[in-house]
């Protein structure tokens, strides 16, 4: 006999907190981290993510070192990180997946970080998402700019997308 298996809801997911201090200047927002980089705790942790290969190469903080060795670097050079979103569903780590978005406190981040002056998006959804959820309830609008996303999934070259990068970061 056949049995109706009700559909699974996917799993609600939490970002981590920001990583920012006095000196940032500079938020690049992703969405939400993916699968490997919650399961290690840790900001752009899958291994074929290009982030932290373009963050050694403009700033020096590269996979090589520690995590915490790098966060340290990127903050020295007024570089906070953060995700848009506080909550969503996903099933996977594609931004695409995203389901019951809920936006991290912005009003109250940039209280804190009142010196950040722009916001990078790393990748269109994060800029969507953003735009959508985020930037009509901001009394202060900031200057964005988009660069592709650092992730595997994003196919473009990592010399073309880091030439995009450096535009924008330097």
């Amino acid at each position: 006999m056949f049995k109706f298996m009700p559909k699974q809801k996917a799993p609600r997911l939490a970002s981590f907190p920001p990583v920012a201090d006095d000196r940032a200047h500079t938020l690049i927002l992703g969405t939400m981290p993916g699968a490997k980089s919650l399961e290690a705790g840790e900001y752009y942790a899958h291994p074929r993510n290009q982030f932290w290969r373009m963050m050694g190469a403009l700033y020096g903080a590269g996979p090589e070192l520690a995590y915490q060795e790098r966060l340290a670097i990127l903050k020295e050079n007024g570089v906070a990180l953060w995700d848009v979103l506080k909550h969503c569903e996903r099933e996977g780590s594609l931004d695409s997946a995203i389901k019951d978005p809920r936006p991290n406190d912005f009003a109250g981040f940039f209280g804190e970080y009142p010196d950040i002056k722009r916001i990078v998006f790393g990748g269109q959804k994060a800029q969507t998402l953003f735009n959508r959820l985020v930037a009509p309830h901001l009394e202060e609008v900031r200057p964005t700019f988009c660069v592709p996303s650092p992730s595997p999934a994003h196919t473009m070259n990592i010399n073309e997308k880091l030439e995009k990068w450096q535009k924008i970061l330097e």
